[in-house]
C-alpha cells in the first residue's frame, strides 16, 4: 500500500492503520520518522510520527507543533484527519510553498490514534461503544443487575428500544410516526412509549430498568494534569493525574520535546474549534494570549468554516460545573497554545442555522428534528435513523428497535462525507504551526582591532510571529530559558571579552502590536533582534550558534586571519 491508493472515506483497524504508518515512514523517509511512544492498556503501540525535513536540520531543534486524534474511542473521524493532514504534508511538499516552509524550518509530531484499545471496540464486527479506555474502572465487578447497552440482534448497530407505556414521555410525531417527540407537559389520552438504549437487562424486576454506567469508566481527556479532579467531583478522571499510559505517553512525550510551541487534538463531534480555558472565564486569561487566541480563531472559522469558541463560556455540559483535567493542560501549565476541533455538525448539514453548540441537545424544537430525519434520509439512505422494527427482547418481551443510528448520523461523518469533512483542517494546522518563533541569524562579521585580534558581532532575529517564549502564561511560569549563544575558538586562540556561553534573554515577535492608528508608541520597534560581540585574539575558523528551546537553533561561522 502506497500514499495513493489509501482512502479516507473509511476507518481503518489498528494492524492495517500501523501499517499505513510505516508504509508514509518508507515512502518518504527525508521527511518522517516514526517511534512508538509507549503502550496502551492492552499492549498496543501509541505511535508517533515526526515529520521534517531532515535535510534542514534535526527535529528536536526545530520549533514545533503537535497533533493528536481519537482519545476517545469512538471518535474515529480525529483519527483520519491527522492521516489527510500527514498525507497532505507529504504530497505537496515541493508543490505548495507553505508546506514546504513549514517542513524546512519547523516539526509536526503527529500521534493519530493516542487510543487504539477504545477504537478497535468500536470497529470490531459487534462494535463496544465506551467512552474512553477498555480497562475497567473504578470497578472490576459486574453490574449485579440493569441494561447494558449493546448490540442484542446482532446487526452490527446499537439503537434505541421502545416499549408502549400510558406513562411513556414519547409519542410519534403526528405526520411523521417514525420520528419519536416530547409529550407535552399537560398532555394525556394518547399512545406514549418509553425509550431506552439498546442492550440485555440484568435481573429484571418487571417494573424498572437502570442503565448501567460502562465498566470501562475511564476518560482520558479528564486525566491529564491540569485541573485533575477525583471521581467524586468529575467521572472517569482515573485514580491519579496521568495514571492511564496512553496519557502518561503524551505528557512525558511533550514535556521532553520542549520544542513544542502549540498543539491541537481531534474529536468529534460539534462543529468547533474550542479554545481554553475549560475551567476559568476570559478573564483569568492574560490579555495578550487572548489577543493570540482570537486572532488563531478567526482564521480557522475562515479556513474550516467552524465558529471558533471558548470552552468555559460556550461548551459546558452543565451550565453549574466545568470540565478539567483534558489535554488544555499544555496550554494552562505549559503555555503552549491549544486547540480542541470538534470534527462534523449533522444540525448544520441538516440546515439548522441557530444550532448552539451543547445547549440544542437539551432542548429544541421539533421543526430541527423533522430537518434532521429529512436529512438522514437523503443523505444516508435509510441507515441513519432506522424505522421501528419488533423484536422479541429476552427480558423486556416484545419491543421495537430503531431510530438514531449515532455511529453512523452524529459520531463521525458517513464515510462518504468523511473525506470531505477532514480536509478542512490541514491549512489551519499549517497556519497554526508556522506561527511558532523561529531563531534567524540576520548579521554574523568581524573586525580587525590589531593584527591578531577581532571583533565578532552577532545579530540574531526571530522571524515567527509568537515570541520566542510563546505566551504570556509560559512566561509567567518560567517555561523559557530564554536564548543561549555560544562561540567555539579554533586550537590556540582565547576570548578577551565576551563569553563563550551566554544568555540573550528572550525576543518578542509580530504579536502583540497595536494598529498605526494606535496612541502607544512602540518603544521598543527591534524587540525582535538581540545584538551581541566577542573579542578574540587569534587566527582561524571560529563557529558560533544560539539556541532557544521552542525558537530553535542558528548556526554559522567567520574565518579570523
Amino acid at each position: 500500500m502506497t500514499s495513493n491508493n489509501i482512502r479516507f472515506d473509511k476507518f481503518y483497524r489498528y494492524t492495517e492503520f500501523s501499517a499505513i504508518l510505516h508504509q508514509y515512514v518508507q515512502q518518504y523517509p527525508a521527511l518522517l520518522s516514526i517511534e512508538s511512544i509507549g503502550k496502551s492498556h492492552e499492549g498496543r503501540d501509541i505511535w508517533v510520527i515526526s515529520a521534517s525535513n531532515s535535510a534542514t536540520g534535526v527535529a528536536s531543534e526545530k520549533p514545533a507543533y503537535w497533533v493528536d486524534a481519537n482519545i476517545h474511542s469512538s471518535e474515529l473521524a480525529g483519527g483520519v484527519a491527522a492521516l489527510y493532514f500527514l498525507n497532505t504534508l507529504v504530497t505537496q511538499y515541493g508543490k505548495r510553498d507553505d508546506i514546504t516552509r513549514c517542513l524546512d524550518t519547523r516539526t509536526i509530531y503527529i500521534c493519530p490514534r493516542m487510543n487504539p484499545d477504545g477504537a478497535e471496540w468500536a470497529m470490531q464486527d459487534t462494535p463496544k461503544i465506551i467512552r474512553s479506555s477498555t480497562r475497567t474502572y473504578p470497578f472490576d465487578e459486574t453490574p449485579i443487575d440493569g441494561l447494558d447497552i449493546e448490540d442484542i440482534d446482532g446487526d452490527g448497530r446499537i439503537l434505541s428500544m421502545r416499549i408502549a407505556d400510558a406513562n411513556g414521555n414519547w409519542k410519534c410525531h403526528p405526520t411523521e410516526p417514525r420520528l419519536m417527540v416530547a409529550r407535552e407537559p399537560d398532555e394525556y389520552g394518547g399512545n406514549y412509549y418509553r425509550l431506552m438504549p439498546e442492550g440485555n437487562v440484568t435481573n429484571y424486576d418487571g417494573y424498572t430498568v437502570e442503565v448501567n454506567k460502562d465498566r470501562q469508566g475511564l476518560d482520558l481527556n479528564r486525566n491529564f494534569p491540569s485541573g485533575w479532579r477525583q471521581e467524586f467531583e468529575q467521572l472517569g478522571a482515573g485514580p491519579y493525574p496521568t495514571s492511564e499510559p496512553e496519557v502518561r505517553a503524551v505528557v512525558h512525550f511533550i514535556t521532553h520535546h520542549a520544542n513544542i510551541c502549540g498543539g491541537l487534538t481531534f474529536h468529534t463531534w460539534s462543529g468547533v474549534l474550542l479554545r481554553p480555558f475549560s475551567m476559568l472565564p476570559d478573564d483569568d486569561m492574560p490579555a495578550e494570549d487572548l489577543w493570540a487566541y482570537k486572532k488563531q480563531g478567526e482564521k480557522g472559522e475562515k479556513i474550516t468554516g467552524y465558529p471558533a469558541i471558548s470552552t468555559y463560556h460556550e461548551f459546558r455540559y452543565h451550565p453549574k460545573d466545568v470540565i478539567s483535567g483534558t489535554f488544555d493542560w499544555i496550554y494552562e501549565h505549559l503555555g503552549l497554545y491549544e486547540w480542541t476541533v470538534e470534527i462534523w455538525c449533522p444540525m448544520r448539514e441538516a440546515g439548522i442555522t441557530n444550532y448552539k453548540y451543547i445547549d440544542w441537545f437539551r432542548d429544541h424544537p421539533v421543526e430541527d428534528d423533522l430537518k434532521m430525519l429529512a436529512w438522514a434520509d437523503r443523505e444516508l439512505g435509510g441507515k441513519g435513523y432506522v424505522d421501528w422494527y419488533k423484536y422479541e427482547h429476552p427480558q423486556l418481551g416484545e419491543v421495537e428497535i430503531g431510530g438514531w443510528n449515532k455511529i453512523l448520523a452524529f459520531r463521525n461523518p458517513p464515510p462518504h462525507l468523511l473525506e470531505r469533512e477532514v480536509a478542512k483542517f490541514p491549512d489551519w494546522l499549517i497556519h497554526n504551526a508556522m506561527l511558532s518563533p523561529k531563531l534567524e541569524i540576520v548579521d554574523l562579521k568581524t573586525d580587525k582591532i590589531s593584527d591578531n585580534t577581532h571583533r565578532i558581532t552577532l545579530v540574531i532575529q526571530n522571524t515567527g510571529y509568537l515570541p520566542s517564549y510563546v505566551s504570556k502564561r509560559a512566561l509567567s511560569r518560567g517555561q523559557s530559558r530564554g536564548l543561549t549563544a555560544e562561540i567555539t575558538l579554533p586550537e590556540g586562540a582565547r576570548l578577551i571579552a565576551g563569553k563563550s556561553r551566554t544568555s540573550l534573554g528572550e525576543l518578542e515577535g509580530r504579536a502583540y502590536k497595536h494598529t498605526l492608528m494606535s496612541f502607544w508608541t512602540d518603544t521598543s520597534p527591534t524587540s525582535d533582534r538581540v545584538l551581541t560581540e566577542w573579542i578574540v585574539e587569534g587566527i582561524g575558523d571560529v563557529n558560533v550558534s544560539v539556541k532557544h528551546e521552542k525558537a530553535g537553533a542558528a548556526r554559522g561561522g567567520v574565518t579570523l586571519s
